[in-house]
């Protein structure tokens, strides 16, 4: 079975970093080298990508914001007015 980059950097964060996290850095970024395993986390997925990137050039990257099922919300709630 062929396995994507998102699903073996969905099974590397589950089973080796998660449980390592707890709660601090819910809503923060996390960005891995999805070869080795290593990761950086910042408040942006821009400052972790370039940690990570110049730690190890040119690697296979995955990302994700912790604590959340997406990395960013598209569009927004908007209120519907009756009478």
């Amino acid at each position: 079975m062929l396995v994507t980059k998102s699903q073996r950097g969905e099974a590397i964060y589950e089973q080796q970093i998660l449980p390592k996290l707890g709660s601090k850095f819910d809503g923060q970024f996390l960005v891995m080298d999805i070869e080795t395993g290593d990761y950086e986390i910042a408040p942006d997925d821009l400052t972790a990508t370039k940690r990570l990137l110049a730690k190890h050039p040119g690697v296979l990257t995955y990302g994700l914001r912790i604590g959340h099922r997406a990395a960013y919300r598209l569009g927004g709630l908007t209120k519907v007015r009756t009478q």
